[in-house]
């Protein structure tokens, strides 16, 4: 599995100001996939929804929660950067490219403004 190029921290963690605990989200960030966090995060809503815990038990599994929905804040705030990174450098390749043939619209398909091509 490969892990994407770290982003900028998420404004959520850098407000926190805990150390520690950002520490701990970037080592199990390198530890878990989005969807395995995602996933674990969905599982221990579940099991606090069920009751029947414990306060510790209830407790303990809080605190895996917020943990794993960090986790996933992470991988979604490098995922709009990565995403932001590209869209941005995306004009400047096809502004070097120079203009698609076709001016970037296949025959029969809608306009610009999503209205299909109308044959007259």
């Amino acid at each position: 599995m490969t892990t994407p190029p770290p982003g900028p921290e998420p404004l959520a963690l850098q407000a926190k100001g805990d150390g520690s605990r950002l520490a701990c989200v970037v080592e199990e960030k390198l530890e878990l996939s989005y969807e395995r966090a995602r996933d674990e995060l969905a599982e221990v809503v579940r099991k606090l929804e069920a009751g029947g815990l414990t306060l510790e038990e209830s407790l303990s599994l809080w605190e895996r929660g917020e943990r794993l929905a960090a986790v996933c804040e992470e991988w979604l705030e490098g995922t709009r950067a990565r995403l932001s990174a590209a869209l941005a450098a995306a004009p400047k390749a096809e502004r070097q490219d120079g203009p698609r043939q076709g001016g970037g619209r296949q025959n029969g398909g809608p306009q610009d403004d999503g209205r299909p091509e109308t044959p007259f």
